[in-house]
Formats: structure tokens, C-alpha cells, sequence
């Protein structure tokens, strides 16, 4: 949701506009490394909204971090910049934060890349050491690139590297998933995905879903998000999603375009969707 003029002043005021029962926001610009120290009124007052209205809220952690880069200078950056959303993300009350689990730059193995995660990424999970302290949700990509993590067994290596820390999760990109090849439009391919990342991840570890069509095709490898219903995974890949046990009591985000009219139309349908 956006956030330009206050976290709770207009964030949750477009929410509520939009029919949301949960919410996540950067803390920090998107595409880039600058980060700030928020406001501590208005995170009080979105700590106290969302806990008045029971709505949970994430973080999205900036999309430039990429901690198998071979530059030392990005994943310095990197550091910086998921450590600052991990902060930020207790401060304003966030149960997870987000991020993508990037890629295996300068033609390096994949082993490598990992073993540089381990090492950059295990001292920041543990400073996870407080109770209000957010989860870190890793996000599979679409598969571009030298992707580190897109289908669901690839998510075992990765959480191996990082010692299966208590407070890792995966956070579920329907069309990332669908672009890396995990067909959900098929019959039984929801139930299919939910079952192999639980059986990867472990039981309890999917903490987010990110809700998005896709405007590309199954294992095209492009992040094209599309309005619910309106792209190659259907409205009753969603259904299935939504009533698989894995996803039960797990929030469900859109990332989808079309502003307020095009939100609100994709939320109405996914309640509609969850319904028995």
C-alpha cells in the first residue's frame, strides 16, 4: 500500500478503502540503497491501528539487496539495507520482512553464492533475538537470471545454508512460482506446490503469500503480475490456494496494478474465492 504522507495517515486509510484485512509496505525506497529512521508517532499509531483493527503487517525489504552478488560493494549494501528493514519492521509492528532471494552474479556457482549468503545473512537472523522481532521471509524469484531460489526444491539448500533458523520463513509469489514452472493452473497444481514447499520448508514455515496472476505463461520466467482471473493462473488456482491446509490462518497479499479500483476488485474476488 502507499505510504507517502504517514504509515498509518494514509496507509491504512487506503486499506480500509480497498477492503484489506492485511497490509505490507516498504519502510525504505524500493530501488534503492538510501534508508531513513521513520517517525516514531506515526509508527505508534500504525502499531495501535493495526492491532485495533486485526490487521498484520509486512515489510517488503528494498529489491536491490542481493546477498549471492560477486560485488563486495552490493552486498555490503545489502547488509545495511536488510538490517535497517528488519529494525524498521519491529518498530511499526511487522510480523515478517520480506526479501528476495537473489542470484548468483559473475558466473559463480551456486554453492559459492550460498556459502557468501551464510555468511552475510546468519549474523543478521541472529539478531532476531527479541519477542516483537519480525520473521525474515524469503521469497523465491521467477527464475531469471541466475536465480538462487525460484521452484520449491531449491528453497531446501537455502534454508540449509542459513541453519534453518527459527525465525526464517518463505513468503509464496503465486506468479513467481507459475513463471519458474510450477504450473497452477493445471488440475491439482496448487495442492501440488503447497505440499512440496511444505514438505521442503517444513510445516509452519509459509508465513505470506503474495496473491498475482500471471501475464506470462507457465515457466516463461518473467515477473509479469496481472489482476486476479486476469492472467495464465485463473481465479480457481486461487481457490485452491486458498483452501489447501498449508495456507490456512497465512495472509494473502496483492501485488496486483490498477490502483484503488483494480486493488479493491482483486481483494472482493480472492474473499469471494475463500469462501466454502
Amino acid at each position: 500500500m502507499p505510504v507517502a504522507g504517514g504509515l498509518a495517515a494514509k496507509g491504512l486509510d487506503y486499506a480500509a478503502r480497498i477492503g484489506a484485512e492485511c497490509v505490507q509496505v516498504f519502510v525504505a525506497n524500493p530501488r534503492g540503497w538510501a534508508t531513513g529512521p521513520g517517525n516514531p508517532a506515526q509508527d505508534e499509531e500504525f502499531r495501535t491501528r493495526c492491532a485495533e483493527l486485526g490487521v498484520p503487517a509486512y515489510v517488503h525489504a528494498p529489491y536491490l539487496i542481493n546477498f549471492g552478488s560477486h560485488t563486495p560493494a552490493t552486498v555490503d549494501l545489502s547488509v545495511a539495507s536488510l538490517r535497517h528493514s528488519l529494525r524498521r519492521g519491529r518498530e511499526i509492528g511487522a510480523l515478517g520482512v520480506v526479501v528476495h532471494t537473489g542470484s548468483a552474479t559473475g558466473g559463480r556457482e551456486r554453492e559459492v553464492a550460498l556459502a557468501q549468503i551464510r555468511e552475510r545473512v546468519r549474523p543478521l537472523l541472529a539478531e532476531l533475538t527479541r519477542d516483537d522481532d519480525p520473521w525474515l521471509l524469503l521469497e523465491p524469484t521467477a527464475g531469471q537470471g541466475a536465480s538462487l531460489c525460484s521452484l520449491a526444491e531449491e528453497l531446501g539448500p537455502y534454508m540449509d545454508a542459513l541453519d534453518r533458523h527459527p525465525r526464517l520463513g518463505v513468503c509464496l509469489d503465486t506468479c513467481h512460482a507459475f513463471a519458474a514452472g510450477h504450473d497452477l493452473a493445471a488440475p491439482g497444481g496448487p495442492g501440488r506446490l503447497l505440499d512440496e514447499l511444505t514438505a521442503v520448508a517444513g510445516p509452519g514455515r509459509l508465513k505470506l503469500v503474495h496473491a498475482n496472476d500471471s501475464k506470462a505463461g507457465c515457466g516463461s520466467r518473467l515477473d509479469r503480475h496481472a489482476n486476479i482471473g486476469a492472467g495464465h493462473i485463473g481465479p480457481e488456482a486461487f481457490r485452491g490456494l486458498l483452501h489447501h491446509p498449508a495456507t490456512q490462518g497465512v495472509p494473502f497479499v496483492i501485488e496486483t496494478p490498477g490502483g484503488t479500483e483494480g486493488h479493491a476488485s482483486d481483494i472482493k474476488q480472492l474473499k469471494e474465492l475463500r469462501l466454502p
